[in-house]
This record gives structure tokens, C-alpha cells and sequence, in this order.
């Protein structure tokens, strides 16, 4: 038999590692910025075009490169960070694989210009698809600028898969941030399309923290801090009552490096049980230094998941640093029956007598008199003449006497609702609905009976009705007596920019959106100002977590989020006329079998069914 197994050529072996170390333009941004750190930079700049699809450049003050790291940088498994296996064991640096600049340079048109510091000029280097198609030398700055271009332009199909430029800017966004925050004593610049997104300059946790996510987070910061010999924990969790319906504010550092953790998060989320209320997350920004022996940070090849060596320890540490903290700030709720504030004395009247209030009234004063005709009367009372008081009811008998019981009219009786009396027999008469355990609506039908989900039901209404409005651009906006402020963090207000439009054709009035905050003038008819600032951060969570990546269009989305905000909850008493309207709601849209998250609504039971119980 034949030989069939053959070494695959290095640029197919790189087109392979390529996917899976670069899966977005995101994947690419990480590993610039991380070799940018491990190159000593104190200033790095992060441009951006299209989403990363057109162009990706990431520039430098670090220490640079001669000509031949230059080349071998390029080159599957060339690092300076290992020189053995035991290496692995004890990583303080972000990239180690060696696998990032050549499989980078396997699927885009990569351009590179290099220069350490005491080197009098620099080298300039362009790739191709893993080909050096130029070298020579340059006149560059002290450090490194890498220039990505044309992302995956050799593989079309894995181009097609990439998102919207919105999308891919997002998380290109995300992954800026959580290289931002773990490195605060760096100065990052990030531009996009010409603008400048972040302009970070040194500062510690709190700060960064501040400046990543806007002034209005800084009171929402609680420290925490704990030094034992297992890890030294720092960093801020937010208050109980900032908690949000997404997961955006959670971030996990190890000695410097992000990672994702549910174990670990599990016991933030266990030390806020019972302060914030059920579907919400907790926010947090905590930094764990460990020993680099004990952890494995080569499970995986994003590096964002890592193995500790007694992760039961770290829960219990963690858990309790958090309660501490929550208990310390005065942050957790705590009963004290020995002392009332509103019962304490001040120090100044502990030693004062009593003085007895008195109160003196004017009785003379008469308010509907002229200024110059008031006069001061004695306050002595005078029981007044009451002789005579017989005559004031002569003649009433008779008058009275006269009139007609029937006739007369009393004020009480009126019925203002009396138009509606018709309506309102009419409904009671035909309504064979009840609900079941305050979630459920029981009708009949000519076959059996009908079971409906009550907020489902609702959702779907709702859903109908904000798509048509947006789609015919005829929604009703209820103003505003006065505007309503609202804040959001850059990474925020850059969704509502981009779902603006989608918004104003539902019913939102917007004055300009620029910086943190911005003036809310009009709402949809069916949200409150109340509700408001409530349905526009249910909207940025739901971008958040990608549900638009599913979703047909933004109104889509946008129909989605409010209808799932504003319907009628499990647990919401409704009354024989709202039960009846929502049902002839439900059964007058074009889809009333499922809500618009492709859940059932109802079931049907029919009467054959029933009689098949009692046999």
C-alpha cells in the first residue's frame, strides 16, 4: 500500500493555526497589544478601520527589533519568552506560543517597521500571505509599528462569517479594555475611522477604571483588598444597586492577565446573594496575584481561561474578601437594636430644661378683608347671642311640603361611567376566562380549553406592535415636561449612536447624543419616564451579549428588547377585562403560537382529552 501521510507546507500549517489563534479582527488586536506590553512599551496607539476588516495598526514606544528578530518573529514557534518546557511553569509575559506573527501573517498583508533604541535606523518588512515580499531599511521612531491589512483575504469563506463592522468594532472595543485595565501605568491611544475613541494616560486601577468607563462610575466603586499566601486580591466590586441585567462590568485579572472564570465569579455572585434582586449581575474589577508556578495558562489558545492549583481555596478567599467588604463600607443591609440615631440627643441640649411650645393665634384675622380695615380684635372669647334662632326655619315647611321626593337631586348620585354601562355588561357576559396561578390565562374554546402564558402572550402583542411602528415610522412619542438626563459609558453611547434612528421611529425623542450623557425630550406612549434609562440599558445588554447577531435588523432587536421589558410579568394580577383583551390580542397577530424568543405560548386541551382523565 501506498504511502499517504505527508508533511503539510508551512503555509498551510499556518492557514490551520491561523484558526485558531485568529478568529475575528479582535483575535489579532489582543495579540498586537499583548506583544506591545511584552516589548516594555510605556505608550501604545491602537488604530482601526472598518471594523479590523480593512485595516488593523498597533504602534509602540517599546524596546524594538533588529533585522534578524525582525524576521524570525514570522517565523511558527519563535519567541523570546521560553527557552525550555520548565518555562511554562513560571510565564510573567502575555505571548509565549510563538504562533501569533506567523499565523497573523498567514491570512492578511502584514507590514512591519521595527527600530531598537541605540539603532541609528530601522527595518521595514511587508508579508503576504506568510511571503516576505519587501525588506529594506527604514528611518522609524524608536519601537514597533504593525501594520494588519486585509484580514483574511486568502480565505473568502472565513471573511463571509466575520459581522457587521459595528459588531466587529464592539468586540475589538471589549478587548481593548481588558488589555486597558490590567496595565493602568501604560498610555493607550485608540482610533477608529479618524476619531479617537480613548485617550488613557497613566493612572492607577481607580482612575483607568473611571476613564474606560465614564465619571458617573467612580461612585459606584467599592475597594476590596485581601494579602494572604495564597493570593493577594484588589480591586473595586460595584454597589448592590448598580447591578445590571448584563455582564459587561465583570472582569477577572491574574498577575495582569485577563481570564474568564465561572468558578470564580460564582463566589462574587454567592457574597452578593439576597443584596440584589434576581437577574441581575453584580459588576466587578478584581486583580488576583498568585504565584506564576501555580496557575497553567496553556489550556487553551487565547490564554483566557487558566487552571489554579487549589481553586477551592481561592472561592472561599475571595468570597469572604468580598463580603468584608460589602459589610465595611456599609454597603450590606445590618440590623442594631441598641442604638436609633433619630432617638440620640445631641450633645449641645443634653444639659437644656424643657421649654414647654406655646402657640398663639390671631382669631381676629380675616384674610378676605382690606389691609386697611383689619383690625387686632381681643382674643377673649364671647359666647355669641343665640336668642331668636327659631325664626331662621320659618317658612321652610312649607316649601318643602311642596316639592316632590322623587324630584330631588343628590350630588353622590351621579354616575360617571354610565356610557360605558353597556360595554362593560356585555363584556361580563361573554368573559370565560380565569387565571391560573397569576401566570397563566384559562379560556374556552368549541374543541376544549386554552392555556396561555400571560407574559408570552404579551411579548408577542408587543413585538407586532413595535416592529410595525418602526417599520411604518408612525409612532406615537409622549414629551416630556421636563428632559430626562441619562449617562452611559463611551463603549454605551456608541450603540445608541449607531441604533438611533431605530429608536426616534419607535417613539425615543433625543436631543444630540455626544459625550457620556445626553437629554431624553419624548418616550414611546407604553414607557414611562421611569422605565426609560430601564429599556435603553436592556437594549445596550442585549448588543452586548449578541442577540442582534441572530436577530434580522435592528428594529428586530429593538422590538424584542422592549416587548420583553414591558410585558406583563409572572406573578401580575389581571382582571377579567385585561385577561379577555389580551387574548383577543394574542389571536389577532400574524404569529400568535410563539412568543418572539420561538417559545410556545399556548397548549391546547381538547375536550377528548379531558373525558380520557375521568375514564
Amino acid at each position: 500500500m501506498a504511502d499517504i501521510i505527508k508533511l503539510l507546507p508551512d503555509h498551510v500549517a499556518n492557514q490551520i493555526a491561523a484558526g485558531e489563534v485568529v478568529q475575528r479582527p479582535a483575535s489579532v488586536v489582543k495579540e498586537l497589544l499583548e506583544n506591545a506590553i511584552d516589548a516594555q512599551a510605556t505608550e501604545i496607539k491602537l488604530i482601526i478601520k472598518d471594523g479590523g476588516k480593512s485595516l488593523i495598526q498597533v504602534v509602540d514606544n517599546g524596546i524594538g527589533m533588529s533585522v534578524t528578530d525582525a524576521r524570525l518573529s514570522f517565523e511558527r514557534h519563535a519567541t523570546s519568552k521560553i527557552q525550555k518546557a520548565e518555562d511554562l511553569f513560571c510565564l510573567d509575559t502575555k505571548g509565549f506560543r510563538g504562533e501569533a506573527l506567523a499565523s497573523i501573517a498567514a491570512i492578511a498583508h502584514v507590514e512591519m517597521l521595527t527600530k531598537p533604541e541605540h539603532d541609528e535606523v530601522g527595518t521595514h518588512l511587508k508579508i503576504e500571505g506568510s511571503k516576505i515580499v519587501h525588506q529594506e531599511v527604514a528611518v522609524t521612531p524608536k519601537g514597533t509599528s504593525l501594520t494588519v491589512k486585509n484580514l483574511f483575504f486568502n480565505i473568502p469563506a472565513r471573511r463571509n462569517f466575520l459581522k457587521s463592522h459595528q459588531v466587529e468594532l464592539r468586540h475589538i472595543t471589549d478587548e481593548f479594555h481588558r488589555v486597558a485595565l490590567a496595565h493602568p501605568n501604560i498610555e493607550f491611544h485608540y482610533y477608529n475611522n479618524g476619531s479617537e475613541l480613548f485617550s488613557l494616560p497613566k493612572a492607577n486601577h481607580r482612575q483607568r477604571i473611571v476613564h474606560v468607563f465614564g465619571s458617573k462610575t467612580n461612585q459606584k466603586l467599592v475597594p476590596i483588598q485581601e494579602d494572604t499566601k495564597v493570593v493577594k486580591i484588589s480591586g473595586f466590586i460595584n454597589k448592590p444597586e448598580f447591578a445590571k441585567r448584563s455582564r459587561g462590568e465583570q472582569f477577572f485579572f491574574v498577575n495582569h492577565r485577563f481570564i474568564r472564570s465561572p468558578y470564580l465569579h460564582h463566589s462574587v455572585v454567592a457574597a452578593f446573594e439576597g443584596l440584589i434582586k434576581s437577574g441581575t449581575h453584580p459588576g466587578y474589577f478584581i486583580y488576583l496575584e498568585v504565584d506564576p508556578s501555580s496557575i497553567d495558562i496553556n489550556i487553551h489558545p487565547t490564554k483566557t481561561e487558566v487552571k489554579f492549583d487549589d481553586e477551592q481555596t481561592l472561592y472561599a478567599i475571595l468570597r469572604s474578601c468580598v463580603k468584608h467588604s460589602l459589610g465595611q463600607f456599609n454597603i450590606a443591609p445590618a440590623l442594631d437594636f441598641e442604638h436609633d440615631e433619630n432617638m440620640q440627643t445631641p450633645y449641645d441640649y443634653k444639659n437644656k430644661a424643657i421649654i414647654q411650645p406655646k402657640v398663639t393665634v390671631d382669631s381676629g384675622f380675616n384674610p378676605f378683608a382690606e389691609a386697611n380695615q383689619r383690625t387686632t380684635i381681643n382674643r377673649t372669647y364671647t359666647k355669641p347671642n343665640t336668642q331668636g334662632w327659631e325664626n331662621l326655619y320659618v317658612g321652610l315647611e312649607s316649601q318643602s311640603g311642596s316639592q316632590n321626593a322623587k324630584d330631588v337631586y343628590f350630588e353622590s348620585d351621579t354616575i360617571t361611567g354610565s356610557i360605558f354601562q353597556n360595554q362593560k355588561e356585555e363584556i361580563e357576559s361573554v368573559a370565560t376566562t380565569f387565571q391560573l396561578r397569576r401566570k397563566y390565562i384559562v379560556t374556552t374554546i368549541k374543541s376544549g380549553m386554552v392555556v396561555i402564558d400571560q407574559s408570552r402572550a404579551h411579548q408577542r402583542v408587543l413585538y407586532e406592535k413595535f416592529l410595525r411602528n418602526s417599520t411604518i415610522k408612525e409612532a406615537v412619542s409622549q414629551q416630556l415636561l421636563f428632559p430626562l438626563s441619562l449617562s452611559f459609558s463611551k463603549a454605551d453611547m456608541a450603540i445608541l449612536k449607531d441604533i438611533q434612528n431605530n429608536l426616534t421611529a419607535i417613539g425615543f425623542a433625543f436631543e444630540e447624543i455626544e459625550g457620556e450623557s445626553f437629554q431624553i425630550t419624548g418616550v414611546p406612549l407604553m414607557v414611562t419616564e421611569s422605565e426609560a434609562g430601564m429599556v435603553l440599558d436592556q437594549l445596550i445588554s442585549d448588543y452586548q451579549l449578541e442577540v442582534e447577531e441572530n436577530s434580522f435588523s435592528q428594529a428586530d432587536i429593538l422590538s424584542k428588547t422592549l416587548a420583553k421589558t414591558l410585558s406583563v410579568k409572572t406573578g401580575e394580577v389581571l382582571d377579567n377585562e385585561s385577561q379577555l383583551a389580551l387574548v383577543n390580542n394574542l389571536f389577532a397577530c400574524k404569529e400568535s403560537r410563539v412568543s418572539p424568543f420561538n417559545k410556545p405560548i399556548f397548549v391546547t386541551i381538547t375536550e377528548d382529552e379531558i373525558d380520557k382523565k375521568f375514564m
